[in-house]
């Protein structure tokens, strides 16, 4: 092979590489802040004032983490944000009580 096919090939494998990475960052940071959002209804009484969404949210977040370990990242990223929007509704309905 020559040199021009040569760079072109190294190119492609950067480039493949460095957006692979970025479904596993964007995932990480879906469940980061799933985490926070789940953590702040346990703080507000979400256990005991919205169980459904409570454990909802509890279990979108640990289908999410398993789902990251299988590198599954669009899946895991999903799973992250419904974790998300299951925590923000129960804190919705603990304001409301």
């Amino acid at each position: 092979m020559d040199k021009k096919t040569w760079s072109i090939l190294i190119v492609l494998v950067f480039f493949s590489s460095s957006l692979s990475g970025c479904g596993y960052f964007a995932a990480r940071n879906e469940i980061k802040s799933a985490e926070r959002a789940t953590a702040e209804l346990k703080r507000a009484g979400g256990e005991t004032l919205t169980p459904y969404e409570y454990c909802s949210a509890e279990s979108f977040l640990e289908i999410s983490k398993y789902v990251l370990t299988e590198n599954s990242w669009k899946a895991s990223k999903e799973f992250a944000a419904r974790s998300k929007s299951a925590a923000e509704t129960g804190l919705a309905e603990v304001k409301k009580k």
